[in-house]
């Protein structure tokens, strides 16, 4: 009987932190119960639960939604200090300071009459040939740079990786992943029905013999991977473990997925799995995060004779860049603006991190200075659902550790730290208060540094 109410649980902190938002559905009960790997009837009592609590409202025919919060009075928004808002440390879009005003420059030609009605026309998949050639000089390394006539383009990353994704697993295909994955490929492979399953991982990355493992069992259609400052654990792949991955993608003909998308603060630029296995896997990439993520666009490059069927995917998906975006993206490109913000934000990420150092220096913290995310192992007795929920009671959005797990029956007791998004101030404060939390501070007992808000 307790086991639906901490999943009832675990939906209300994500309801409490924001990651759902009021107006929001949430999935049918039988697509909840696949996704946790409950019985549907357990997902019902979860449902009801959360209605219990006043969180959510069903409508007959329509869903389950989130119900809107309470109206504050009239005015108040306006009126409230900046620092009276929670400090969001679940989103994750770094800004350089400056920012607007280096962007702002290359967007004005776009908008003289002529050239703004060339640029609100629908983009191709295939963009234009200035572009590939802007992000192929923007993704090369120094041992690896894309052909031009195989880069795509898709409205963001994620769009990338669902097209690409649809473009190469049919309905009931499985995709091994690492053990900790982008929780948005969670959401994508429910979508295409596909089913994610967990690999083995070390500190070097994917361990190539679970590739194997998991093939002889029943046949994988493909592999989504982040060799590069992987999200959350911040593991960058080593090159011996990147060509030993190679070997068996290219031994068993298996697809990758290579999302590559906070690869730009690694400041020695690793090339790509791509690399060592360029006839199959697919590289992601973008400017969400170089640049900002309301003006972007996706990248990918595939492997040669693969432009038309993930081209047909960006289309059918409804996922193509919009060409204003992608004017403005090869502009930041070509004057060098991107290469400055992208400078500026690793500076940025080094400060931040210098941070959770100090503040978390007694907790077993994964992370390294070149990222903007940090993964926190939980003490005792801690769980990741508990401590979201308490963190968010003080101000706080965090992302617990079940949002990067796949595998159901494995809840890592950690949670995500995301530095980008939260003033540098807050940053602090709040990491303090939440080792303060962490270290024993409980309901009732007074949490040095207060609420957050």
């Amino acid at each position: 009987m307790g086991d639906y109410r901490r999943i009832a649980d675990r939906v209300a902190g994500d309801i409490a932190s924001g990651r759902l938002r009021p107006g929001q559905q949430l999935p049918p009960q039988r697509v909840f119960a696949r996704q946790r790997g409950i019985a549907g009837s357990t997902a019902g009592r979860v449902y009801a639960e959360l209605v219990r609590r006043g969180l959510v409202v069903g409508e007959v025919g329509r869903g389950t939604f989130v119900r809107a919060a309470a109206a504050g009075p009239y005015g108040q928004a306006i009126v409230e200090a900046a620092t009276s808002a929670p400090v969001n440390l679940e989103l994750n879009y770094p800004s350089a300071p400056g920012q607007s005003e280096l962007l702002a420059p290359a967007l004005a030609p776009l908008l003289r009459p002529d050239v703004l009605a060339e640029a609100l026309r629908p983009a191709p998949a295939t963009g234009t040939a200035v572009a590939r050639e802007a992000v192929a000089e923007l993704l090369a390394t120094p041992t690896w740079r894309p052909d031009p006539d195989r880069v795509l383009f898709a409205g963001n990353a994620r769009q990338a990786i669902a097209a690409t994704l649809a473009s190469l697993v049919r309905p009931g295909g499985r995709v091994g992943v690492e053990p900790l994955t982008y929780p948005l490929v969670r959401e994508i492979a429910g979508r295409l029905g596909v089913t994610l399953v967990a690999l083995a991982a070390d500190g070097d990355g994917l361990r190539p013999e679970s590739v194997r493992a998991a093939h002889r069992t029943a046949p994988l259609s493909a592999l989504y991977l982040q060799p590069t400052l992987h999200n959350p654990t911040s593991v960058t792949t080593s090159e011996a473990r990147k060509h030993e991955i190679a070997y068996v993608v290219r031994e068993l003909g298996l697809p990758v997925v290579e999302d590559r998308i906070w690869s730009f603060l690694h400041p020695d630029s690793p090339a790509p799995l791509a690399a060592c296995a360029p006839g199959l896997v697919h590289v992601v990439d973008g400017l969400s995060k170089r640049v900002a993520p309301g003006l972007t666009v996706g990248f990918l490059v595939v492997p040669e004779g693969r432009v038309e069927a993930v081209g047909a995917a960006v289309r059918s998906g409804g996922w193509s860049a919009g060409r204003f975006a992608l004017e403005a993206g090869v502009r930041w490109m070509g004057d060098g603006t991107v290469g400055r913000l992208v400078a500026a934000k690793r500076a940025d990420a080094a400060v931040r991190q210098r941070l959770v150092g100090e503040e978390l220096g007694g907790f077993s913290v994964r992370a390294v200075p070149l990222t903007y995310y940090a993964w926190w192992e939980l003490p005792v007795p801690w769980r990741a659902d508990t401590f979201t929920a308490a963190a968010a009671a003080h101000g706080i959005a965090v992302t617990p550790g079940t949002a990067f797990g796949v595998d159901p029956k494995v809840t890592p007791d950690a949670v995500r730290l995301g530095l980008a998004s939260a003033a540098v101030p807050d940053l602090r404060r709040a990491l303090r208060t939440l080792a303060s939390l962490a270290g024993g501070a409980g309901a009732g007992t007074p949490v040095r540094g207060g609420r957050i808000g």
